[in-house]
Parts: C-alpha cells; sequence; structure tokens
C-alpha cells in the first residue's frame, strides 16, 4: 500500500490511519472537558495513538488508560513510525482547503505541537506502560462498565471510508460495554469535511436501540465542520 497523503479539493486523502500525536489542551476543547470534573473518574481513551492526553492526564490525578494497536510496538519502533506520518501531513496539510488555522495559526505551529505531544508521550510509554494497552476494535480487553467516560478521537467517522459501517456499530457496542456513563466520540465528519452518513444509521440501528446519541457543538474547528462531538449514552 502506499504511504504518500494526497490533498485535493475535498480535503486530505488519507490511504490508512496516520499517527499523530494530540496534546490534552487539545482534547479539552474538542471534548469540551473539565479537568476538575474527571479527577474522580476512570478515563479510557480509544486510537490514543501517540497523543499526550494519558500523560498529561495522569500528571493532574485524571485517572486515564490509554487503548491502541501500535502499543505491541516498542518505544523505537513507535516513533520510527511517527515521525514520518507527521512530516507527510505537514507537507501536505498546508494546501488543503478542509482547514481553519485559527487555534493552530500555520502547519509549522501544528507540527510543533504535534512533536511535542508525542515526544510526552513516549516518556511516559517508557514509564508507565501499564497505561498503555494494546489491542484493536472492535474488542477491548476491558470489564463491563470499567470505565466512567470512554473518548474516542480521529479514528471512528473520520476514517467512514476505510472503516465500514459494521465495524462502527461494533466498535459503539463494544466501547459503551465498557463504559458506565458515556462515550464522546470526535469528529463527527470526515477527514473530508463531509457529515458521518454513519450517525443518522447509528440512530435508527435496531441493535443500538438502547443509547441515545446526541451531538454536541463545541467552539473548536480545525478541520472544517468538525465543531461538534457525538456524545453516546444508555437511554
Amino acid at each position: 500500500m502506499s504511504h504518500e497523503l494526497m490533498q485535493s479539493r475535498r480535503g486530505l486523502q488519507l490511504d490508512r490511519v496516520v499517527l499523530l500525536g494530540r496534546t490534552f489542551e487539545e482534547y479539552r476543547r474538542y471534548l469540551l472537558l473539565e479537568p476538575d470534573d474527571l479527577v474522580a473518574k476512570r478515563v479510557l481513551d480509544v486510537a490514543g495513538g501517540v497523543s499526550s492526553f494519558c500523560a498529561e492526564a495522569n500528571a493532574l490525578g485524571i485517572n486515564v488508560t490509554s487503548f491502541d494497536p501500535v502499543y505491541s510496538l516498542p518505544p523505537e519502533k513507535i516513533r520510527e513510525r511517527s515521525e514520518p506520518d507527521l512530516e507527510s501531513v505537514y507537507k501536505a496539510i498546508g494546501s488543503a482547503p478542509t482547514y481553519r488555522w485559527g487555534y493552530y495559526k500555520n502547519p509549522e505551529y501544528m507540527r510543533e505541537l504535534r512533536q511535542r505531544a508525542s515526544i510526552i508521550f513516549l516518556s511516559d510509554y517508557k514509564a508507565h506502560p501499564e497505561r498503555y494497552v494494546a489491542g484493536e476494535l472492535p474488542r477491548l480487553p476491558f470489564a463491563d462498565r470499567e470505565f466512567d467516560l470512554t473518548l474516542v478521537s480521529y479514528f471512528l467517522f473520520a476514517y467512514q471510508d476505510r472503516l465500514g459501517y459494521e465495524f462502527h456499530r461494533e466498535s459503539i457496542l463494544e466501547i459503551m460495554r465498557v463504559t458506565r456513563d458515556e462515550a464522546r466520540i470526535y469528529p463527527t465528519v470526515t477527514f473530508e469535511a463531509q457529515p458521518s452518513e454513519y450517525i443518522p444509521m447509528l440512530r435508527s440501528d435496531p441493535a443500538l436501540k438502547h443509547f441515545e446519541f446526541t451531538e454536541i457543538k463545541t467552539d473548536f474547528e480545525f478541520l472544517l465542520n468538525s465543531n461538534s462531538y457525538l456524545k453516546v449514552k444508555r437511554a
């Protein structure tokens, strides 16, 4: 498979799931997280990759576990994967028409944030491997309702053209199995900045009739139209 990332008039075209790091502050903004409200909760970060959210949250006294297939690899192998991914996105994203540069200012600043997140992640991954659990959706190796809150960012919906509807449905069923209260999935659009066609399908799916799906608006927008997350709760 080609590992090139392309941009077109429709937006950034990703031929695979890329390994990029995002910071605690980014999570806080696009998932409307209040750190003080999380201190007494157990939080799961699904598809956490090389984000620094888990490391930064635990440093604040928030009990976060991160889950991703890449955690089966040693730190050096993860670094060898993530650095080329970041460089490819950095080179392609500046000319993509589907991004707003308010918070990130420019591609150079975005790259700086992503590098910082990856460095913090790798340090914590070495020091606290117990916080990082390897595996792949749609299966989670956790007990029923083990976590109060589960977060998913830049995986479900964003990669709609790579991950089919059945994968989304089974992943959400599994996420809610291990979640006591609610899950938050961001963004609700694809990387082409189009609303995911799967959200109305999830709402009408008999297998998911026990759950409520609510789009929550935020004031954070990088990818065009990405100013909302999907809240999933038991009905």
